[in-house]
């Protein structure tokens, strides 16, 4: 794993001018109005200087970044000692040699590792709880069925047209939300219909979809082993039970039928 927290010489320097401002400056609980001019007080004569500016800031950004991930997670990097240890390093007198930083470095590494490991099987828990909760409730709802694999549906809107087979390319229309609501996706939002192999989707779709009729519209609970199960993405957490509205709007295999032709 990559060292989360390595000080270059151009990110000592940058970090090093951070440390040389005011407290009141650094510590202001809120930032200049909109309409405030900004007070320069650094004039560049040369390209020069204002490119070693400019690598200042790119460099202060990417540490304070670099800074603040550790405290997301409850391990607090006081900035003061940071600087401490720049302004140790330019004086000549660092407190720490070199294998008594790297062994620090690898240490909070694996801190981060470990603790943010902690969490996630944390958070993944509670979702499979608390999605194990809602689709108990779910299927006392009036007309939910389940199926063999736990796949939870409920006709919204009946009809009685062709259903689907796992082979078959579809299109339909859809939202998709957690269990507490939060949409994550919609071919509603984006203005048109999705249309895709019924057997290159999650297992929950490829097994419900198949019970719809054209023209009918369903309402699944897919509980995680038949969605993204362990996988944690930005929109759907881990172990997330997800709820689908979806109108099949017909069977498209219109291109496969061209392709048998040819």
């Amino acid at each position: 794993m990559k060292s989360i927290f390595k000080v270059s010489l151009l990110a000592a320097t940058v970090m090093l001018a951070v440390g040389c401002q005011k407290d009141d400056e650094t510590k202001a609980d809120a930032a200049p109005a909109a309409d405030q001019a900004v007070v320069k007080t650094v004039e560049f004569k040369t390209d020069d200087e204002k490119a070693a500016y400019a690598i200042g800031v790119s460099f202060a950004n990417y540490l304070n970044t670099s800074l603040d991930k550790p405290n997301e997670i409850g391990i607090n990097l006081d900035k003061e000692l940071v600087l401490k240890g720049i302004e140790h390093v330019f004086e000549g007198k660092p407190e720490l040699n070199e294998e008594e930083t790297r062994t620090a470095l690898e240490a909070l590494d694996k801190r981060v590792a470990e603790t943010m490991q902690k969490q996630s099987a944390e958070k993944a828990a509670e979702a499979k709880k608390a999605g194990d909760d809602f689709r108990a409730e779910f299927a006392k709802q009036e007309g939910v069925k389940k199926t063999e694999s736990g796949l939870l549906y409920q006709v919204v809107t009946p009809a009685k047209g062709e259903q689907p087979k796992d082979t078959d390319t579809v299109q339909v229309h859809y939202k998709g939300t957690l269990i507490d609501g939060t949409q994550f996706d919609s071919s509603y939002d984006r203005g048109e219909p999705a249309t895709f192999p019924l057997n290159r989707v999650i297992s929950g779709w490829t097994e419900g979809v198949q019970l719809m009729p054209v023209g009918s519209k369903y309402k699944f609970v897919i509980p995680p082993e038949l969605a993204y199960g362990e996988q944690d993405t930005p929109s759907i957490p881990a172990n997330s039970t997800l709820v689908f509205e979806v109108e099949l709007l017909k069977i498209d295999n219109a291109e496969e039928a061209e392709q048998a032709v040819q």
